[in-house]
């Protein structure tokens, strides 16, 4: 029984641990999408 409750928990940190790259992974998107463009001399 401690043997499943040890495997569902670490199950369920990795899907925690994926989660939070994966909403990481889309705040930089989001970040780089809404960066402000630099001017560029000459234009």
């Amino acid at each position: 029984m401690k043997r499943l409750l040890m495997v569902a928990a670490a199950a369920a940190g990795l899907v925690a641990l994926k989660r939070m790259q994966d909403q990481q992974a889309e705040r930089d998107l989001w970040a780089e999408a809404t960066d402000d463009v630099p001017n560029q001399p000459g234009q």
